[in-house]
């Protein structure tokens, strides 16, 4: 792919909701770009691909994040020339596209690595020491004995997908001698090998896991991977964790299974549907469900916003089937 600096686009839209919760980040682009149009007002525009064009529409270069960027979308714009990525997420990014067109895109990877990878922590230890579901009933005023829980120290605890944000999971784990698995179709046995890290299959994976945190990206592998019989493969001690993205797991046959209690519990920071709409799958006494916050800390939104920014002149057209798009 095309890694070459391109000059500073002459207007920039930056439709991303979370872009503007940093007030550095909007004074940092407008020194750049005084004419910046900002998402301040905190309204989406990725929910259809019309409210997409309809605020992008004039502009050569955009910031984005969830925002839908594919050819009925690219063809809709013609003056659009950069796509800077707000995190690293790319789903919503069509890279055929965007090569078809010549629209360059910026974005830098692991930049949100250490804000996913300790809210993972927290979701883990939240559930297996029944955090939430205790905390509810102490604001009921059940005031709850003492119910018995699990620590993570010493626990088996699987890694789907070890990149970026995986291998920060795996330093984290250091201190809490925990018997770290890991699945990935990418070879990193050299990192493996430094920290203490198990390769096994995801048969493996799914029968030795105590706790299976998810950090795989959506492609046509890994949507709907976690269906129902997959999901039944799973230790009845399990506890599943999804801080990637949604669509990666069965919610119906996930909610199903803790119900009946062939899974011990389950926290989903990503879900199919944002904000999610499944009230009964919520408010599952095993279920911890967060608004997806993997990356909502002031110290990855800003690296975030500076690397975007950066995106706007740092750049390539991507090329389907290579890295970062391997799998499409």
């Amino acid at each position: 792919m095309d890694l070459s600096r391109v000059m500073p686009p002459k207007n920039v839209a930056v439709p991303a909701v979370s872009f503007a919760q940093h007030p550095g980040l909007v004074a940092r682009l407008r020194e750049l770009y005084p004419d910046a149009k900002i998402n301040t007002e905190g309204i989406p525009h990725y929910r259809t691909e019309r409210e997409t064009i309809a605020y992008l529409r004039g502009y050569d270069a955009a910031i984005v994040s969830f925002e839908p960027i594919n050819d009925r979308v690219l063809g809709a714009l013609p003056e659009l020339k950069v796509v800077s990525k707000l995190g690293v997420g790319l789903d919503k990014i069509d890279a055929a596209a965007m090569k078809k067109r010549g629209v360059r895109l910026g974005w830098t990877p692991g930049v949100n690595k250490r804000s996913v990878a300790e809210l993972t922590i927290a979701l883990a230890i939240a559930a297996l020491r029944h955090v939430v579901l205790l905390n509810a009933a102490m604001r009921r005023g059940e005031r709850p004995m003492q119910r018995m829980g699990r620590q993570l120290s010493g626990r088996v605890v699987g890694i789907h997908g070890c990149g970026q944000i995986g291998q920060e999971l795996v330093k984290l784990l250091q201190p809490f001698e925990c018997r770290v698995l890991a699945c990935d179709i990418v070879d990193h046995s050299e990192f493996y090998a430094r920290h203490g890290v198990t390769a096994v299959t995801f048969e493996q994976l799914l029968e030795r896991s105590e706790v299976l945190s998810i950090h795989l990206t959506v492609t046509k592998r890994t949507r709907g991977l976690y269906t129902a019989s997959v999901l039944d493969r799973l230790r009845s001690d399990c506890v599943l964790i999804n801080t990637a993205r949604g669509r990666i797991v069965d919610e119906v046959a996930l909610k199903e299974r803790l119900r009946d209690g062939r899974i011990a519990a389950a926290a989903v920071d990503a879900f199919a549907v944002e904000p999610p709409t499944d009230d009964e799958l919520l408010n599952l006494p095993t279920f911890i469900a967060t608004p997806h916050i993997g990356a909502g800390s002031e110290e990855a939104r800003w690296r975030m916003g500076v690397t975007a920014i950066e995106g706007l002149t740092d750049n390539f057209v991507p090329e389907p089937g290579m890295y970062p798009f391997e799998d499409t």
